[in-house]
């Protein structure tokens, strides 16, 4: 079965039949003109004989000698008489009665010879052999004579049966001939089949090939005609389709960066709820959301109702929805646009966005803003109190207007402080800190630093204590914004040191974080909740705000940007009643650091 159905077998039975039904059209044709040229030339001859014959009769009266001169002429196939009236005159056999009566019938074309004196042609059944036992088809060809003033005709008559052997001969032959075209048709379908089927079948292999994804599969050309240039557009064809199918893979490489680069969260999805594109923040986004409906996001593939929810507003107002949703601590903006495909709605994109940063950093400006002016406004308040009461003349003596204006000078020396420290701070989020680095040796300058608290720290009973790991140890960095980064968090571990603590400042070195320099006091702590906003602007651990050494609360802020400046990183550790350990590392100076 399979034969058949290949192009070898469907081109074979095609030329096959063709040749065949051409063959079996020629064959009849054939034989037809044949059996008709053959007859046609009987009568021919026939008509001539007896118009010869019929001369003869009319030059020589003799009876026997016109039969021996018919004989020689007409041969021993053919057989005359010569019919006058109604009785045969002469003929070179013995004739049947028979024939004789069926010449004579009036409703024969023969009885035209007489009636009308023309020459008549006509296929009957007559006897053949002398006995008359035996009837076949013969050609009778009768011409018009006229013997002693009468009307007469002379009658040929011949078998067919020597034409029906030769028709049958040349029907052999032509079937002899039909049969070896027959085969050479066949060798020749297959020869043809084979030169189409051999290429196609390599083209066949070529395109499971192509299939399977090798795309760099050629195949031969071997010919120069149209299967050859089929082989080539396919080779083309292949060639294209790899560039095609490698410029869709980095589009979709590309799409994927993006995706996956992009803050914000994206799903596509369809209009039954099935997922088709995500990227990681909209996964994080879907595995908060079944954490906390609770259920198991594992294998799941589905929407979330409240994006589908959105999707069917977006159905039926055909625009784009938005919605806002607090989940797992996070604040997200969901955004739901249409999809269309031929004209109709196919599904949806949802662009996921965590607003809780943006929010977050919305409340620190509005509590930045808080907090400039509860600071502003102490000073400022005092500053107007005790001015008035100077001008006002409340002091009565001397004594007391010094102590009003040393206040007002304090207050005034605290608004400029808290003044500089917001632009330095301001610079230095700006990006435009400026670094000095130079060499420095460690012990002494620790040292150096840890003796402008002494006379603070004997007032509170406080010890302060410097451990060098190395103190030979050199290192590369601003000493002026290190100073400063140092002088801050001692000046806080001290305010927050009870009496008769210690405050240590200590130097460790490590080959992979480089420098790292601890300052450590045995105070009451941070409480746990507030560790995270330390470093934040206007933080204070003394919630009530007190006045005094308290501080502008931006000391922390600026010692962060400072050590960023010098790529490290500075961390707190604390513990309630136990002490706080704040650590900064210095890595060693790269080559381009300013």
């Amino acid at each position: 079965m399979m034969f058949w159905r290949s192009v070898v077998g469907k081109l074979w039975i095609t030329i096959l039949l063709l040749v065949s039904f051409v063959l079996f059209i020629l064959t009849i044709l054939l034989m037809e003109f044949f059996e008709n040229f053959q007859l046609d030339e009987a009568e021919k001859e026939l008509t001539k004989s007896g118009q010869r014959i019929a001369e003869i009769v009319h030059l020589h009266p003799d009876s026997n000698e016109v039969l021996q001169i018919a004989s020689r002429m007409i041969g021993e196939e053919t057989k005359m008489l010569v019919i006058n009236g109604d009785r045969v005159t002469f003929s070179t056999k013995q004739t049947d009665p028979n024939v004789t009566s069926e010449f004579l019938k009036s409703d024969t074309e023969l009885v035209k010879v007489f009636s009308q004196q023309k020459t008549v042609k006509k296929e009957m059944v007559l006897p053949i052999d002398d006995s008359g036992n035996r009837n076949t088809s013969a050609i009778v060809v009768g011409v018009p004579l006229e013997l002693n003033g009468k009307y007469a005709g002379i009658f040929l008559y011949q078998s067919l049966e020597e034409m029906q052997e030769a028709t049958h001969s040349t029907t052999k032959f032509i079937l002899m001939a039909a049969g070896v075209a027959i085969i050479l048709t066949t060798i020749f379908a297959f020869f043809l089949s084979t030169r189409i089927n051999a290429p196609l079948r390599k083209m066949r292999e070529a395109a499971f090939e192509v299939a399977r994804g090798k795309f760099d599969t050629k195949v031969p050309i071997l010919t120069q005609d149209e299967i050859g240039e089929l082989a080539m557009a396919f080779n083309q064809m292949g060639k294209q389709l790899k560039f095609n199918l490698n410029a869709l893979n980095q589009e979709k490489e590309h799409l994927a960066s993006i995706l996956s680069s992009m803050a914000d969260g994206v799903i596509t999805f369809n209009k039954d709820g099935t997922i088709l594109v995500k990227n990681p923040p909209a996964e994080r986004f879907l595995h908060s959301w079944y954490y906390e409906k609770g259920f198991n996001r594992d294998n799941a593939d589905t929407v979330p109702s409240v994006l589908m929810n959105l999707f069917d507003q977006t159905e039926v107002m055909e625009k784009e929805q938005v919605e806002g949703i607090t989940l797992q601590g996070h604040d997200w903006t969901l955004i739901v646009s249409p999809l269309y495909g031929n004209n109709t709605i196919r599904g949806a994109v949802a662009i996921i966005r965590d607003m809780t940063e943006e929010r977050k950093l919305d409340k620190l400006r509005k509590d930045f803003i808080a907090n400039v002016s509860h600071e502003l406004r102490t000073p400022i308040s005092m500053l107007q109190g005790y001015s008035e009461a100077i001008i006002d003349d409340i002091a009565e003596s001397e004594e007391e207007k010094k102590e009003m204006a040393q206040v007002i000078y304090e207050e005034s020396l605290r608004m400029g402080r808290l003044v500089n420290d917001l632009l330095d701070l301001g610079r230095m989020e700006a990006g435009h800190i400026t670094l000095n680095y130079d060499s420095v040796e460690l012990n002494s300058y620790l040292k150096r630093i840890a003796s402008k608290f002494y006379g603070l720290a004997k007032e509170k009973d406080i010890k302060i204590v410097t451990h060098m790991q190395d103190e030979a140890i050199r290192w590369e960095f601003d000493p002026d914004r290190v100073e400063q980064v140092l002088t801050n968090l001692i000046d806080n571990a001290i305010r927050h040191t009870p009496e008769g603590g210690t405050v240590e400042v200590i130097q460790r070195s490590d080959g992979r974080q480089g420098l790292i320099i601890d300052v450590r006091d045995s105070g009451s702590g941070i409480p746990e909740e507030d560790l995270a906003f330390v470093f934040e602007r206007f933080y204070k651990a003394d919630k009530a705000r007190t006045r005094g050494r308290s501080g502008t609360g931006l000391g922390l802020a600026i010692a962060k940007n400072i050590i960023d400046a010098h790529h490290g990183y500075i961390t707190v550790n604390s513990l309630a009643e136990i002490g706080t350990t704040f650590t900064f590392n210095l890595p060693r100076k790269m080559m381009g650091n300013e």
